[in-house]
């Protein structure tokens, strides 16, 4: 049975092997300072730091969440990463402490709760946690069932000098869940890193935020500000608590 921590326990040591650059940090810490508005901001999922510590070099006040020891343990052996409080939790369950101004989620990493109801605990949650007209905003893709050959998927992730990455992947389109394995190949040996998702469309998750006491405020393409049309493979969904 999947577990909130599974995936960074099993992908901590090589995480920033796979995501080194910032070409895609810049535009969401200037998103997020922007949406927190100088006050608190809490990160869902801040695995190893790499857009919390960006964050805090641009001034935010920021804390993190995550369900990975291991994770929390790699984001704390890196510089800056004293100015971070961390806790360890299960986001669609653990209480979140505050008042924020801000809380987030990038990365899809909000799909890492595998059922629809955990989700809506998520939201709730949030809501408990927020200041009076504090925001939540998840970033994550948008559903492409297409992308499915007979609900299976095989894709070649990194092909690098001396290693490689290919993602295989099962959908079950009756639960929205999507079970894969990243395939990594380095070193002479192969790793197996199991990845469990459940997607929800953006129509959902307006729903979701609806039962809990929060308003769609915006939803961009991307944390510039980019408008989200009907071909945007993803989307920025910012809620604001009434």
């Amino acid at each position: 049975m999947a577990h909130a921590a599974d995936y960074g326990d099993h992908f901590a040591d090589i995480y920033d092997d796979f995501y080194p650059g910032l070409d895609q940090v810049e535009p969401i810490v200037d998103g997020v300072r922007g949406l927190a508005e100088g006050g608190q901001v809490l990160e869902l999922g801040v695995g190893t730091g790499r857009v919390a510590l960006p964050l805090v070099e641009a001034g935010v006040a920021i804390s993190g969440m995550d369900a990975s020891q291991a994770m929390l343990d790699r984001l704390a052996s890196k510089p800056g990463a004293d100015a971070i409080p961390t806790f360890l939790g299960d986001f669609g369950a653990t209480p979140l402490g505050g008042p924020y101004s801000l809380v987030f989620v990038a990365f899809n990493t909000f799909f890492g709760l595998l059922e629809q109801e955990e989700q809506v605990g998520c939201f709730r949650n949030v809501a408990a946690a927020l200041q009076p007209g504090g925001r939540f905003a998840i970033e994550a893709f948008v559903p492409d069932l297409a992308r499915f050959d007979r609900g299976q998927r095989t894709s070649l992730g990194k092909l690098e000098k001396d290693w490689l990455f290919i993602d295989v992947a099962r959908h079950d389109q009756a639960t929205q869940r999507v079970s894969s394995a990243h395939v990594v190949v380095k070193d002479g040996g192969t790793r197996i890193l199991p990845v469990e998702i459940r997607y929800a469309w953006p129509s959902e998750l307006d729903l979701m935020a609806q039962l809990t006491g929060f308003e769609v405020e915006h939803r961009w393409e991307w944390w510039d500000g980019t408008p989200f049309t009907s071909t945007s493979p993803r989307h920025v969904s910012v809620y604001r608590r009434a």
